[in-house]
């Protein structure tokens, strides 16, 4: 009988990045985390064991748990069976590493995407101005410092009065 298993030995790094792709972030489905930014490395070891290394978006994040099943079953469902899910705070994770595309579906989502945070060592005292993602209107107020994830403020558009989330730029 022939084992329909896919061989872990000659399984390439960009096909479990593939795999990692389909895998949504838990608390913003329309985004996996690869678009996040969060996969910062995969290997595949001579024995076939696969070691993944994620960055969560935040040290304290609820779905860190849900994150780590995830990466994990998605690698497993490839076939492989040594799977090796590790995270690290460093370095520390960054709005800039959404992709542009995830960026875009954010806000026809209904969250305004994060600003830029820049490469300079500087701390800006004043915030990109945060874009109403139903209207494009800056004519916006923050209702809360945080929403309902830690990652997310509350904000309401006095243009077209819809209230949303925006990400906070990190």
């Amino acid at each position: 009988m022939e084992d329909s298993t896919p061989s872990t030995v000659n399984l390439q790094p960009s096909t479990i990045w593939d795999a990692l792709a389909s895998v949504p972030d838990p608390e913003i489905p329309v985004v996996s985390i690869t678009d996040m930014g969060m996969v910062r490395d995969v290997t595949v070891g001579d024995a076939g064991r696969v070691t993944v290394t994620f960055t969560p978006t935040f040290s304290g994040c609820p779905a860190l748990h849900v994150i780590r099943e995830s990466i994990e079953q998605a690698v497993r469902d490839l076939g492989v069976t040594d799977v090796e899910v590790r995270s690290t705070l460093t370095p520390p994770w960054t709005t800039d590493w959404i992709n542009d595309d995830a960026r875009e579906r954010l806000r026809q989502y209904g969250i305004a995407p994060p600003a830029p945070t820049g490469e300079g060592q500087l701390i800006q005292l004043d915030a990109e101005p945060t874009r109403c993602p139903r209207c494009g209107s800056l004519n916006v107020r923050m209702t809360a410092s945080f929403g309902p994830t830690l990652c997310k403020r509350m904000y309401v558009c006095d243009t077209c009065r819809e209230p949303f989330e925006g990400f906070k730029s990190v």
